[in-house]
């Protein structure tokens, strides 16, 4: 009795060869096209503002003058933004994960708040422009300063960051915290002592790409009417204050080419930054996963 029918067999195999190859071109194609765009990108912004890197770049304030341009004012005011927005979205958002996995009950009004924290994840940006510019720009009073953008830009990411954490915390195996409830600990002994510690690596992960994509947002600065240019440094969180993005979005819309080469030069400023920061996140991560 012929159990099984080489011929028939070899068809087949031959048949999912090929679409194996095919698919694998497929997914090459598209790794290629998006590391062949990125690195045009890369080509051109170094190419266009590498020159204007100097010291005086980044201790002159901007100017009509092209040559003369920095990004005092505005690499100032990004590293105050970020001292409000850390604190702020990392103590709520963590706040808030540890709250909905370890206190929430297990019901579906607490299920139906973790799919819209999530889906708030996704709001365009300039959404929770508008939601600054309502809460905290008039009815707190607070106009365009750094903690009100810093608020605003706490909400954009604090979705990011709760699902982070929550994704964190979720991931510490249960038997830890058993072991710990054995020991006679209480929950927020635990907590403190098990599973932050052992969630920490996740939870910066995400804070610090959540920070990254805040550091370099443009859409809600606009929308709560932050300046583009300042002749001045901030020396207060109540002070008015530029970006070096919305100084890098005044320069691209200007219509000398000059402005644009400048532009690049804060381009490749900000990227360093958000390198710098990822780089960060990464290290962590590979630091600390093995521990648990």
């Amino acid at each position: 009795m012929k159990y099984v029918n080489h011929e028939e067999v070899a068809a087949k195999t031959k048949t999912r060869l090929t679409k194996n190859t095919i698919l694998k071109g497929v997914f090459a194609a598209a790794t290629s096209f998006g590391l062949i765009v990125l690195a045009i990108l890369l080509y051109r912004i170094v190419t266009q503002g590498s020159e204007y890197l100097s010291f005086d770049f980044f201790t002159s304030f901007a100017s009509r003058i092209p040559e003369n341009s920095g990004i005092k004012a505005a690499i100032q005011g990004s590293i105050y933004l970020m001292l409000v927005v850390a604190p702020v979205s990392m103590f709520l958002g963590v706040g808030t994960a540890i709250y909905l996995e370890e206190y929430a009950k297990k019901n579906k009004f607490t299920n139906f708040i973790k799919v819209n924290i999530s889906n708030l994840a996704g709001v365009p940006s300039v959404v929770f422009g508008l939601l600054g510019l309502t809460i905290f720009v008039r009815f707190f009073d607070l106009g365009i300063s750094i903690l009100a953008a810093g608020l605003t830009m706490s909400l954009l990411i604090l979705p990011i960051i709760i699902v982070a954490s929550q994704e964190a915390i979720r991931a510490v195996p249960n038997e830890l915290r058993e072991a710990s409830f054995a020991m006679g600990a209480t929950r927020w002994q635990t907590i403190l002592r098990v599973v932050l510690p052992a969630s920490i690596p996740g939870i910066l992960t995400g804070s610090i790409l959540a920070l990254s994509r805040a550091i370099g947002e443009t859409a809600p600065l606009v929308v709560i009417g932050i300046p583009t240019i300042l002749m001045f440094t901030p020396d207060s969180i109540m002070s008015t204050f530029t970006a070096l993005p919305m100084q890098i979005f005044d320069w691209t819309k200007r219509p000398q080419v000059t402005f644009h080469d400048v532009a690049a030069a804060g381009i490749i400023v900000l990227m360093g930054l958000l390198i710098i920061m990822n780089s960060i996140a990464v290290f962590i991560r590979n630091k600390y996963q093995k521990r648990y």
